[in-house]
């Protein structure tokens, strides 16, 4: 079933809202409830007119790169400002707001979340309470909201990331949540929001932008660092074809979910299927001759991807979960 809306029916209550929202942040003893993040911070231009991008540091989230460590971005419309992730803080939300502030005061109407992992959406809460602006995700983000994950993860990045992330940071659910596919209309801009999972992630959904072909690939493309797939959510096989069906899709620009944007797209969406397809071969192969992990993992020659970001903090882990996978499917082919 396909959702369509169209932006500028929601405009007027956006705005209440958004003065509502504002109003309360400037009751309090201080001008904002997010303490200010210190490293740099702007948001990158495309090369296509009013598509903007904020690029993370490719790395695990930690003190030094204050959460910034995924991508989003914003289109600015006629009629408003559609945003696709939100960051791992709500300190980084409050400084996207601030960003998209310095190139358009028009209002920003939607947040399209492509999956709900942690380095994606703690910036909602800053973007919901100062812009009130709709959040829209794929409705297997409740098993993420909803579970022991959400917690863990939650209190985990707390320790790490503190003051950024502490004890009145939320996640933030979405507004709207679809099945398949929905469509935003925001003036003369086309905004066909797909879901892609399970594969990162159950939720995992990919926004293309029309006329610009411009897609926002969210963490089923990521590029230039080891993607993290050691989750028993992750799907590698629907994962390699999720890649796929974004080759038909023939994107002129594409932004990752990690990594930077890319005009040669085909390179992007190249690297992460080879990576999968890379570690899925040597793992079955491993499984089907009962070869044991530890010995799979020595034999396998990884230089192509050692020296990249993530590389220590996944490689293995990713491997041990493709690994167990394998070795499932060769037990009940028996």
């Amino acid at each position: 079933m396909i959702h369509i809306i169209d932006a500028s029916k929601i405009l007027l209550s956006l705005a209440s809202t958004a003065l509502l929202a504002t109003s309360q942040v400037v009751i309090g003893a201080s001008p904002s409830p997010f303490p200010d993040i210190s490293i740099p911070f702007s948001a990158h231009s495309l090369g296509v007119k009013n598509i903007f991008y904020f690029r993370g540091e490719s790395g695990v989230p930690d003190q030094k790169n204050e959460g910034f460590t995924s991508n989003a971005g914003f289109v600015v419309t006629i009629q408003g400002v559609i945003v696709f992730d939100a960051l791992g803080t709500p300190s980084l939300g409050a400084a996207m707001v601030n960003e998209i502030r310095k190139i358009t005061d028009q209002p920003i109407t939607h947040i399209v979340v492509s999956h709900y992992h942690a380095d994606h959406i703690y910036g909602l809460q800053a973007l919901k309470v100062l812009t009130g602006a709709e959040v829209i995700a794929q409705k297997s983000t409740h098993l993420y909201t909803d579970g022991r994950d959400s917690e863990k993860r939650l209190k985990q990045r707390q320790q790490a990331l503190a003051p950024w992330v502490d004890k009145t940071t939320r996640v933030v659910p979405p507004d709207l949540a679809f099945k398949d596919e929905i469509i935003l209309h925001s003036g003369n801009d086309r905004f066909s929001i797909y879901h892609a999972g399970p594969a990162h992630a159950p939720g995992d959904s990919m926004m293309m932008v029309e006329p610009a072909g411009v897609l926002f690939a969210g963490d089923i493309i990521q590029s230039g660092r080891v993607p993290f797939l050691n989750s028993p959510q992750v799907d590698t096989e629907n994962w390699m074809s999720a890649i796929e069906k974004v080759k038909k899709l023939n994107p002129v620009v594409l932004i990752p979910g990690h990594g930077k944007a890319s005009e040669n797209a085909m390179e992007a969406l190249n690297f992460t299927y080879d990576y999968l397809a890379f570690v899925r071969n040597k793992m079955k192969a491993a499984a089907d001759n009962w070869i044991s992990f530890e010995d799979a993992y020595r034999q396998v020659d990884w230089s192509r991807y050692e020296e990249l970001p993530a590389f220590d903090a996944s490689n293995k882990g990713n491997a041990y979960r493709v690994f167990l996978d394998m070795e499932q499917k060769a037990l009940v082919s028996e």
